[in-house]
Parts: structure tokens; C-alpha cells; sequence
């Protein structure tokens, strides 16, 4: 879109910043050997994990990120399998934030790989589509590459930065939002996930300019209290800011098990283990939060989330942890094989004292005071997580922390 160049930005400048393959672009980059090739970053195809990252070497034979280690094997045999280095990607990921921010504070990281950037014309008048490019250049230099959306607000943004990867740049300019998205699938916009566009597909609306005709009182209907968000975002309507520091809209860690767990103590055991991993990250970075999730993938690889709001905010393990137990039994059977097992808290707010349940039948143990919780904290900060706590031993796995912003089924 060189015509850009001589367009004179009006409005807001947001652009979303997208890693090409990040973590196998670096083991690309490390290992100048391995350009060109597929390589896949992930657990080893001999045993039960998922791939991480595949270079889009990789992807050409099919392969994608979370899916099973074994699977990826079989479509690419000839693959390179690389496992991960998580410092090595925090390093050029610094990096990556210091070029942004030598062009605007106004920088929201969402993950280790993607960031928003506000680059709103300012008195010196520079042109957002420069400034991205520029940002773009900076970044092959450290060796990797980006793809970039550059738009009027965060979700044209994000949707532009996948229209055209590895290495694109795509520009909407301002006014030219609903004749970019109508014709793309709903499962395009953040926030769209499978259930949501079943339930839009079983009344004809396909894509987002199907969506963006809903009224109201449709959406209400078919979508709930997110409905009205979902089609103002369908048109290109997103008033959202792009923050100066790098709030977390989630805290979750999920647990791939070398051979599935059936038994209500296991299950239990490694839940209770999964709550106090969350709630230790959220009480080190002053969040508590008011919506659980608790996801479970049972050894036919289908997967289930279960999702709970309660009246106040909670950082305390013990304040959660009744709350995931009643829902685990909502979605779980003793007996039924689980591969897979995660936990997420999301809704932060402000710190308060005790969990208030909207189901009184389930009541918060109290028993756990703040002053004895944070002295756990540090003693597991200076001697590993595993020094206290409960579980079933033998059946643990790294633990992946996401950061999701607007998935749909986050955990």
C-alpha cells in the first residue's frame, strides 16, 4: 500500500506488532545452519508434547503451534526439533521493546512476541506508516522479523497484522475499517472463538460484515452481555487505549501429564497445585481477580473449559481454591482420563479482603492468612516451587504461563 505514504493520517495510529515464528526464528538465528529448514520448537515427538512454535519452513507441511509433538513428526519427518529456551527468547523480546519505546511510551505488550503501540501523529506530524516501517527495519536487524497492522484502534490493528505474514506490513487507513474487515470470517475478530462462531453460524452470520449489521438487540440476544462489543468491534469501533505499561488481562498455567490421570485425588491434588502457582504470580504483581477458568483436555485430546465470576476479587489460594473444585466437578467425572489440565484467573481489580461467592452453598477457607501465604512465597521464590506444597508426585511437566488477552476460551 505505497499510497499511504502521501496520505496525511487523521485520528488515532495503532499498530500491533507480531514476532514471525519467534521462538524457532531465533533457534533460526542461533543456528544459521538451520535457515531455511523446518524447524519445530517444542516437547520431544517420542513423548506427549505439543508443538511451541514451527518456522513457517515447518508449516508449509501442516504443522502448527499446540499441536501434538507426535503429530508434527509424522508430517514432517525431516524436521529439526529444537527445545525451547525461554531466556534466550525474553532476551531479543527486550530487545524488541527497547526499539518500540525509543519510538513512543505507549507501549502494551501482550505477550512475549506481540505488542500494541500508540504512534498518533503528534506536533512533529511524523507519518505512522514510516514510523512502522522504520520499527519493522530495526527489528530484521537483531536478526528476526515482524508483521505489522497499522490502523485506527487495537482490533483493526491485530487483524491487519495477520493479513499478510511473514514480514507484512498492512495499512488501514483511517475510514477504510468496514470495507477491510466485511469480507473476512468472524473467527478473524479477537474475542471470536469456536463456540461463539458455531452459535453466529447457525443463524447465517459468516463474516464480519454479517456481524456488523446486527442490532443490538440481536446481539444481545444471540451473544449476551459481549454481544454489542463484538459487532461495534465488527465495524471498527474500538475506543480502547494502548497503556504506557504491560497490564496482564490473564494469569494461567495449565499441566501436560506424562500418562492421563483419572483418580479425584490426582486430579484435585494437581488443581490445588495449579491455583497456588496462579495466585503466587498474581500477589507478585499486586493483581487479584474475579473470573476462574479451569480447562481440561481429556485423553481423546476434546477439551473443556468451565468459567466462574464471584463478587470480589481473590489473590489468596486458599479464598480460590473451593471455587475451581466445585467447578472441576462441573465438567469432570471421576474415572474420565485427563491429558491436561489448566487454571486461570482473569477480571483483575483492586485487592480486597475476603472472597464473597456468588453460590453461598460453597464457603472460602479462611484459615490461610496473608502474612503466612506471602512467607510461603518468598521461601519458594529463594528455593523452587517445589520445597511446600501438595500433589501427587511423578507426574509433573513444565508448566506453560500464558498470557492471553482476548481469546475466547482463555486459560
Amino acid at each position: 500500500m505505497d499510497d499511504t505514504l502521501h496520505f496525511a493520517w487523521a485520528g488515532r495510529a495503532i499498530m500491533h506488532l507480531d514476532m514471525d515464528a519467534f521462538f524457532a526464528a531465533v533457534e533460526q538465528l542461533d543456528h544459521p545452519e538451520w535457515r531455511g529448514r523446518p524447524v519445530i520448537v517444542g516437547g520431544s515427538p517420542d513423548g506427549r508434547g505439543v508443538v511451541s512454535t514451527a518456522s513457517y519452513e515447518a508449516r508449509v507441511f501442516g504443522v502448527h503451534s499446540a499441536m501434538p509433538a507426535a503429530q508434527a513428526a509424522r508430517l514432517c519427518p525431516s524436521a529439526i526439533w529444537a527445545r525451547p529456551r525461554f531466556s534466550r527468547y525474553e532476551e531479543i523480546s527486550r530487545s524488541v521493546r527497547d526499539i518500540m519505546r525509543d519510538v513512543t511510551p505507549y507501549v502494551h505488550p501482550t505477550s512475549i512476541d506481540e505488542a500494541y503501540l500508540d504512534i498518533t501523529p503528534g506536533v512533529n506530524g511524523v507519518d505512522p506508516v514510516n514510523i512502522a516501517r522504520r520499527i519493522q527495519a530495526d527489528v530484521a536487524r537483531l536478526g528476526v522479523t515482524c508483521s505489522i497492522g497499522l490502523a485506527t484502534s487495537r482490533t483493526v490493528a491485530k487483524i491487519a497484522s495477520e493479513a499478510d505474514k511473514p514480514r507484512g506490513l498492512t495499512v488501514v487507513r483511517p475510514g477504510a475499517e468496514p470495507g477491510f474487515l466485511a469480507p473476512m470470517p468472524v473467527k478473524a475478530l479477537p474475542g471470536v472463538g469456536r463456540a461463539t462462531e458455531e452459535r453466529l453460524r447457525t443463524v447465517g452470520v459468516r463474516t464480519l460484515g454479517d456481524l456488523a449489521a446486527l442490532d443490538e438487540r440481536s446481539a444481545d440476544q444471540l451473544l449476551g452481555s459481549h454481544g454489542i462489543d463484538l459487532v461495534m468491534r465488527a465495524r471498527g469501533i474500538d475506543a480502547r487505549p494502548v497503556s504506557g505499561g504491560s497490564e496482564r488481562k490473564s494469569v494461567s498455567a495449565e499441566h501436560t501429564f506424562r500418562s492421563d490421570i483419572r483418580t479425584r485425588e490426582e486430579v484435585e491434588a494437581e488443581l490445588r497445585r495449579l491455583v497456588e502457582r496462579v495466585a503466587r504470580r498474581m500477589r507478585a504483581h499486586g493483581l487479584s481477580g474475579r473470573t476462574f477458568t479451569v480447562k481440561l483436555r481429556y485423553a481423546d485430546f476434546s477439551t473443556r473449559t468451565v468459567s466462574r465470576t464471584v463478587a470480589v476479587p481473590a489473590d489468596i489460594d486458599a479464598d480460590i481454591l473451593p471455587v475451581a473444585v466445585t467447578m472441576l466437578s462441573e465438567v469432570w467425572t471421576p474415572g474420565a482420563g485427563l491429558r491436561l489440565l489448566g487454571f486461570g484467573v482473569a477480571g483483575f481489580g483492586q485487592q480486597t479482603q475476603q472472597l464473597e461467592l456468588l453460590d453461598e452453598s460453597v464457603q472460602a477457607d479462611t484459615s490461610k492468612p496473608r502474612a503466612l501465604v506471602e512467607g510461603l512465597d518468598r521461601i519458594k521464590e529463594r528455593f523452587g516451587d517445589d520445597v511446600l506444597g501438595f500433589g501427587v508426585r511423578g507426574l509433573r511437566a513444565p508448566i506453560r504461563e500464558n498470557k492471553g488477552e482476548e481469546d475466547d476460551d482463555p486459560v
